[in-house]
């Protein structure tokens, strides 16, 4: 965990999120999965893997007020805080390893955009499924996405993990019903062109 906490600060040290391929001005798919399932604004929400990521300035404008964002680097949480300025306040920011992340409440959704697939090992995988199986709320949502099989290899200098519609159900049919399912190309800052598996799952 350390080795990959100090690779992620480096990253975060050197670029802007603007700068790094995951970047979003705007989350449209994300957003619009969110829109779809109609949460009351006092649902409990957390952004796992959210980084520097944009995805908490639009839940803010929604009017959502029980807001966590995770990730392993502090630095890129701290770029975050700065860009809501006051508003960083108003959210939850939790300094973990995805896979070593143990919740202290339930959620009423849990958004992951580009962070499982960054988890290769099995007891890393295993890890991230308990956790998500026990702090989502009976009758909550997961939005998951992934590198597809038709995405990239490798992100950022590091191996990831592919998975189809199919991998997915497979990982969290015990506790979960999918409702949909996405391919998607996301474009880079450099141009490149990535494909995205998108799924929305709820809790049985």
């Amino acid at each position: 965990m350390k080795e990959t906490k100090s690779h992620w600060e480096e990253v975060y040290n050197k670029k802007s999120y603007k700068d790094a391929s995951w970047y979003q001005e705007k989350p449209e798919t994300s957003l619009k999965f969110i829109a779809e399932l109609d949460l009351p604004e006092c649902s409990k929400i957390i952004d796992v893997g959210g980084g520097d990521s944009n995805l908490v300035d639009y839940l803010l404008k929604e009017g959502y007020r029980d807001i966590s964002v995770l990730d392993i680097s502090a630095k890129a949480l701290g770029k975050a805080k700065t860009r809501l300025n006051n508003d960083a306040e108003k959210v939850n920011w939790i300094v973990a390893d995805a896979s070593e992340f143990e919740a202290t409440q339930v959620y009423h959704l849990w958004h992951d955009r580009a962070a499982f697939h960054f988890l290769t090992e099995k007891k890393q995988i295993e890890n991230y499924i308990r956790t998500l199986e026990n702090s989502v709320a009976s009758g909550g949502f997961v939005i998951l996405a992934t590198f597809s099989k038709e995405g990239p290899v490798k992100c950022s200098g590091r191996t990831i993990k592919q998975y189809s519609k199919e991998d997915l159900q497979a990982l969290l049919q015990d506790k979960f019903a999918l409702l949909k399912c996405e391919n998607l190309d996301h474009k880079t800052p450099t141009g490149a062109i990535q494909n995205f598996t998108f799924c929305c799952f709820r809790k049985k």
